[in-house]
């Protein structure tokens, strides 16, 4: 019976900023999406296109659908502008685990964020810091699972190095709006 031989080199763990700068890059896209989302809802209730359920008059509605527009405009920025990787790296079981690890540590640390520092005085900053936590809860859950499945299946479906960022990102922002 033969064993195989690690080598250290091959057991070297490093901080990967490629892989790292991608799923943070996912999370900020999902986070920007899915507040740009609910701006476009506020945005509905005050011109009164659907029943009033979360604002009481217009002006909250403007006003919050404003701000959170151009909150989102400035996280969707943030990977345009500054992180410029538009691709997952999960060629190695190295990379398949460093990707599901920054993608949980994202995750855990933006929802203590959202837990801890949006408080929730009013129904529009209880959902503000609803869909943080959905986008967390879908960083812990759906991510590292489309990640791996997106690892399994590379060497059998070639399109997938292709597709991969723009499906996990899909992916994130799908199973976001699940958890909410």
């Amino acid at each position: 019976m033969q064993y195989e031989n690690i080598t250290n080199s091959e057991l070297n763990f490093t901080f990967e900023s490629k892989n790292f700068l991608s799923i943070f890059g996912l999370y900020l896209f999902s986070l920007g999406t899915i507040f740009s989302g609910y701006s476009v809802y506020l945005f509905l209730e005050a011109t009164e296109r659907i029943d009033r359920t979360i604002i009481t008059w217009s002006g909250q509605g403007l006003f919050w659908c404003l701000i959170l527009f151009f909150i989102a405009l400035f996280i969707l920025f943030i990977p345009i502008e500054f992180l410029n990787v538009f691709k997952i790296y999960n060629s190695s079981f190295k990379d398949l685990i460093f990707n599901i690890i920054y993608s949980i540590g994202i995750s855990l640390v933006s929802l203590m964020l959202f837990q801890f520092f949006i408080g929730s005085e009013t129904m529009i900053m209880n959902d503000i810091s609803s869909i943080g936590k959905s986008v967390s809860f879908a960083g812990f859950i759906a991510v590292p699972l489309i990640l791996f499945l997106q690892h399994t299946f590379r060497t059998s479906l070639n399109f997938i190095d292709n597709i991969s960022y723009s499906f996990t990102l899909f992916v994130w922002i799908i199973s976001s709006q699940v958890f909410l």
